[in-house]
């Protein structure tokens, strides 16, 4: 069951990728190509491509000459403090969007969980926070075009039994709550044996003292996460491949189509490879 999950993911994730390409350099599609709910979103993005054009009309803004994000900022590389300031991938990239809509942008931290709540009442204007697209998603906020690709991965403490994906039947497992590590680990291994934190160090923390046997999470703030806690290590095996995108109302096709654009320009001009490569350097 679990592996015929992860090829209908491999089968949507190479869905969006050439939907891209055909694009003019829109940039591929996240919250971490294994999930269930990101399997059946193939059949939910069909439907929204395939749908009659809609007039885009104007830009609606939360707030007047602003650009509203809501983020969780607990999410490094993607999305973090730095002193005061919320910084990582996400933050400068909404930046260039906002600058290129003309508009400032306004940064809100909140629970990942309240995010698309957010965004689906106007709260926000947009959501980005390492989200993936999944189908119970798509039923409340429209998404953009995929600007960046991660990959989930489990992390254990070393010495401990627990060597491959398949080893954690049966075991405690720690996520960020509403997160695509959430889901996917809820449909895998059963609700019984996932735990549910706030905050995605909080489920690290659970991990180094024992009250859960591994963490699911985005490989990015995984090595964060295993170089701020001695004795912990990432699994070699990934869990799941998947995008990331940017939710948006979906009353608000113009905002989404500018967004759209925008990332298509930073993608064409190298821009959001320069970003990434600025918080993720290749090893």
């Amino acid at each position: 069951m679990k592996n015929i999950k992860r090829i209908m993911a491999a089968v949507l994730a190479g869905a969006m990728i050439m939907a891209f390409a055909a694009c003019d350099t829109k940039e591929t599609t996240d919250d971490t190509s294994s999930a269930a709910d990101s399997a059946v979103t193939e059949s939910a993005a069909s439907a929204q491509e395939s749908a009659p054009a809609e007039t885009a009309g104007e830009i609606k803004f939360a707030t007047d000459g602003k650009l509203t994000m809501a983020t969780n900022a607990s999410f490094p590389p993607y999305e973090y403090y730095e002193n005061e300031k919320i910084v990582g991938i996400d933050a400068e990239v909404a930046e260039l969007i906002a600058q290129k809509l003309g508009v400032e942008l306004e940064i809100k931290d909140m629970e990942f969980g309240s995010i698309i709540g957010a965004v689906q009442t106007g709260a926000v204007d947009m959501g980005m926070a390492g989200m993936t697209i999944t189908e119970d998603r798509l039923k409340t906020v429209d998404f953009s075009d995929s600007y960046a690709t991660a990959v989930q991965v489990v992390i254990v403490k070393e010495d401990s039994e627990i060597a491959t994906v398949d080893d954690l039947q049966g075991k405690k497992v720690g996520v960020q709550e509403n997160t695509t590590g959430d889901i996917y680990a809820s449909d895998d291994l059963g609700e019984e044996n996932v735990k549910r934190y706030n905050k995605g160090n909080d489920a690290v923390a659970a991990l180094v003292s024992g009250v859960v046997d591994a963490v699911i999470i985005d490989n990015e703030p995984a090595k964060s996460f295993v170089a701020a806690n001695e004795g912990l290590k990432i699994l070699d095996t990934s869990y799941a491949d998947e995008q990331y995108a940017i939710a948006t109302n979906k009353d608000n096709k113009a905002l989404t189509e500018a967004i759209n654009k925008a990332l298509g320009e930073l993608k064409a001009d190298g821009t959001l490879d320069e970003i990434v490569a600025k918080y993720i350097p290749a090893e």
